[in-house]
Parts: structure tokens; C-alpha cells; sequence
């Protein structure tokens, strides 16, 4: 415990659904880091959201301030809002992406967490540099699998 963090994220798709991907910038004191990762089909929500869930879970120590930067308003106002609580006390019945929101509020609950949602492509170089990870992560040719998406969505 100690150090603030900031953690950037992004997701990019494309199509929606498509080629899909995240980036992620984590800052700590002199520290920082870069993450991302491609997936061959998923959309850009579930980017947005496991961008959001690599970066908390790549901290090493449990009960750190975390701010989370995000352009993406369905993860901001979930959490922010509380609507993530709301769909967790009803078993995520009817909305999408369970596996990751059941997944995010693991990691979310290890921390003290607050968001700020930012506009997108709005010259915010962290922000700027979280979309071309996650760009550069979809056009690479060894891509994930997004296994959940997939089995959910496999006669659409």
C-alpha cells in the first residue's frame, strides 16, 4: 500500500463484433507500464471492460487508491452509477458480458478504486496511446480466443 495509481484503458473492436482489442497504461510513482492484448472476435465493450480488469489485476499489492481513466461510458456508468451492483444482486439475469463484469468485481473489490471517464481521441496522449495498444494488439496474427463470447454468440 502506498503509491497512487493511475491506470489508463481502452478497448478497440473491429467491426462489432470483430477483431478486437485492449490497452492499458498503469502509472506509479516513477513506475510505468504497458499492457494489451488481441482476441479474434469479441466487441468493443468486452475490450473496454477487460482493459479495465488486466490493469487492476496486474497490481501487486491488495488495497491501493487506483484512478482508472477510461473513454468508455458502459464501464464508467456501470460502476460509477452502480448499475453493476444492481445486475450482481440479480445474477447478471439478461445482461451481457457476466463473465467479465463477475470477473471485474473480484479485482475491484481488492482495491479502492475510483474511475474518471474521458473523452476519447480527444488528445489525451495516456488515452491516445491506450487506443494504439489496443489497435496494434487486434492486427497482430496470434490472436486470444475470447472463449465466452464465442460460445455465447456461436449461431449469430
Amino acid at each position: 500500500m502506498g503509491n497512487q495509481i493511475t491506470i489508463y484503458t481502452d478497448g478497440a473492436a473491429s467491426g462489432n463484433p470483430g477483431p478486437g482489442g485492449f490497452g492499458v497504461v498503469l502509472m506509479a510513482g516513477p513506475y510505468r507500464k504497458e499492457l494489451m492484448g488481441g482476441f479474434r472476435l469479441t466487441t468493443n465493450n468486452r475490450m473496454e471492460l477487460l482493459a479495465v480488469i488486466v490493469g487492476l489485476e496486474a497490481l501487486k499489492n491488495e488495497g491501493e487508491e487506483v484512478t482508472i481513466y477510461s473513454d468508455s461510458r458502459y464501464v464508467v456508468d456501470a460502476v460509477e452509477k452502480g448499475w453493476v451492483f444492481g445486475w450482481e444482486k440479480k445474477a447478471f439475469n439478461g445482461k451481457k458480458n457476466p463473465d467479465l463484469w463477475k470477473r471485474f468485481l473480484l479485482i475491484y473489490r481488492k482495491h479502492k478504486v475510483r474511475f474518471v471517464w474521458v473523452k476519447g481521441h480527444a488528445d489525451n496522449p495516456e488515452n491516445e496511446r491506450c487506443d494504439q495498444l489496443a489497435v496494434s494488439a487486434y492486427k497482430h496474427t496470434d490472436l486470444q480466443i475470447d472463449y465466452f463470447y464465442e460460445a455465447e454468440n456461436k449461431n449469430t
